[in-house]
């Protein structure tokens, strides 16, 4: 692994540590994140409600608001479907909430993978047709390249609404209300502050645009519904669908840990009892992405992920406690086969496609729900794009992961000619495609991976955002760093270099994997530290030596400690340049 850091100009640094009033730590991480301006780093610090733009300034979102008072005032019949992910889940969950707040019962139906595929399928549209002919259809994460299928609804006198953010591979829905700041990106304005946001992103807005017309004209139950109790479900969409944890994202993602820790909703209690998360804690993504999320994601992998969004749904303790342990129960098998995947799929690579760019792997007894978390482990270990397919009758089917710099929409735009679906973000897709076109469709993936990255993508890359010195490690840095929350994508965590750091005792290992490790400042305070799957390389006692690290908090035994996360160590080299 390669450590870069480019250092900053000193005085700089010094300038926006005096106008923000934050030490210069901060402020270098606040100019690497493109916030000099004292204004902008304060916004970005401080990520207020107040600063959400108009939502009727999204395209197409006033007539959707519209047409949903319309439906609320008539009392018509209403469907959503809702993709199976935690995006679809919890935007499902959002909206069919808000709806029966003002006295409709809308149904809601969620795509079965292996029955109706992926999306807006006649399939699934049938199947929530069965309780009858709805008068508002209203599809959600899915459906922007779904032509035929809103063709197939409008046929039946159904009035069809799409909100979604994936992006469009054919020409824009001309038959139904489309909300996607993809397909309509600049009209607005505001294209980056839309851009990013993922479904239950755009829900909100939605919501928003809803009650401020509601309140207009005085509806009662609209002046009771305080849509921010609801930014829990907001922020488990936004952090498990790996967005960009930036511009609106950032402000409803920050605020809705915040609520979500303190939920009241009986089945995310009961989700988060059984995952282990403990909210007196505080709630980071990581609780989400490791833990929440793939217990929701869990039912649509191997079952109905209706599941999930009745468990959210539910004010039954009981049922939410059952559901729960259900969901738990599911995501343990979901894991036991991920890993045999995991293993077959590391030998393939190191046996045969160790020399590719980009990796596209496929086996028979592979189950096409479970491959995307595959396709991001080999993508994390091996360090290059990997599609992992799984079977699906006469197709080979699954999901592509991507690393930094290399976008695979635009890499599977250029090889796509036998893909007979795909769609997704530049760091996550979809893709499915007859079994006799693999081998095709794998020399040709890996040929345009290796054209977009130029050749630069062989060795992974650890970017170091600050050197300090073992002094700076405190408590009053946590409390800084932690104004940065929430990281993910788009705002990756901090890690920092330590270099010349002597170890006086060796580094305790345990359960054979992981191993624990202490240092001293010069003032003989102890820093503790832990290297998780790092058991096999530990750093040597009396040598002088570089740590990257993250600094946590660990909590334990009802006490909060500082701790350093190793990532990675080097021996020190004193001409080395930091």
């Amino acid at each position: 692994m390669r450590w870069t850091h480019t250092p900053l100009p000193i005085a700089e640094v010094e300038a926006l540590s005096k106008r923000a009033g934050v030490s210069r730590v901060l402020a270098e991480l606040l100019l690497r994140a493109g916030l000099g301006e004292a204004g902008a780093a304060a916004d970005f610090l401080q990520p207020a409600l107040a600063r959400l733009h108009d939502p009727f300034l999204l395209h197409n979102l006033e007539a959707a608001a519209t047409r949903l008072r319309q439906a609320i005032a008539q009392r018509e019949q209403i469907v959503v479907l809702g993709d199976y992910d935690v995006d679809g889940v919890s935007s499902t969950t959002l909206l069919v909430m808000v709806l029966r707040r003002f006295g409709l019962n809308p149904r809601f139906v969620v795509p079965r993978r292996s029955e109706d595929g992926y999306g807006l399928s006649r399939s699934a549209i049938d199947r929530a047709l069965e309780g009858g002919r709805p008068d508002l259809f209203i599809a959600l994460d899915c459906g922007t390249n779904s032509h035929e299928e809103a063709a197939y609804l409008r046929a039946q006198g159904v009035d069809v609404l799409v909100i979604d953010h994936h992006r469009s591979t054919e020409r824009p829905l001309d038959q139904c209300l489309l909300i996607n700041p993809h397909v309509h990106a600049g009209e607005s304005g505001l294209e980056v502050a839309w851009r990013h946001l993922c479904t239950v992103g755009l829900v909100f807005k939605l919501c928003h645009g809803l009650l401020k017309q509601l309140r207009a004209e005085n509806h009662p139950v609209a002046f009771r519904i305080k849509l921010k109790d609801h930014l829990d479900l907001v922020a488990l969409g936004t952090i498990a669908d790996l967005v960009p944890l930036q511009g609106e994202n950032r402000i409803l993602a920050r605020h809705g840990l915040r609520i979500l820790q303190e939920t009241q909703r009986p089945g995310l209690q009961a989700l988060m009892e059984v995952a282990g998360v403990k909210p007196a804690q505080g709630i980071t993504p990581t609780d989400i992405s490791f833990r929440i999320g793939p217990r929701i994601n869990a039912s649509g992998r191997l079952a109905d992920a209706a599941m999930s969004v009745e468990l959210l749904l539910s004010e039954d303790r009981n049922f939410c406690f059952d559901t729960a342990q259900q969901l738990d129960a599911f995501n343990r098998e979901r894991q036991d086969i991920e890993r045999t995947i995991t293993e077959e799929a590391e030998r393939l690579i190191e046996q045969e496609y160790h020399d590719l760019a980009g990796v596209v792997l496929y086996a028979e007894s592979w189950h096409p729900g479970v491959v995307g978390v595959v396709a991001g482990r080999v993508t994390r270990k091996y360090h290059r794009p990997c599609v992992v397919l799984g079977n699906e009758g006469d197709l080979a089917k699954g999901s592509g992961r991507s690393v930094d710099g290399v976008n695979l929409v635009e890499v599977l735009g250029t090889c796509c000619e036998h893909l007979t679906s795909w769609g997704g973000h530049p760091m996550a897709v979809g893709v499915a495609l007859p079994k006799q076109h693999l081998d095709d469709f794998r020399a040709k993936f890996a040929e345009a991976v290796r054209r977009h990255a130029g050749g630069d993508i062989a060795e992974p890359r650890l970017e170091i955002a600050a050197w300090l010195t073992p002094e700076q490690i405190t408590e009053r840095l946590m409390d800084e760093l932690d104004t940065l929350h929430p990281f993910g994508q788009g705002n990756p965590e901090p890690v920092f270099g330590v270099c010349g750091i002597v170890l006086r005792q060796a580094p305790e290992v345990f359960k054979d994997q992981h191993f624990r490790f202490r240092l001293e400042d010069g003032r003989g305070r102890g820093l503790h530290g832990v290297a998780w799957k790092m058991a096999h390389r530990r750093p040597p006692v009396g040598v002088a030596v570089d740590l990257a690290v993250e600094l946590k908090w660990n909590h334990f035994n009802h006490r909060k400690l500082l701790q350093l996360g190793l990532i990675d160590w080097r021996l020190s080299d004193p001409e080395r340049r930091q």
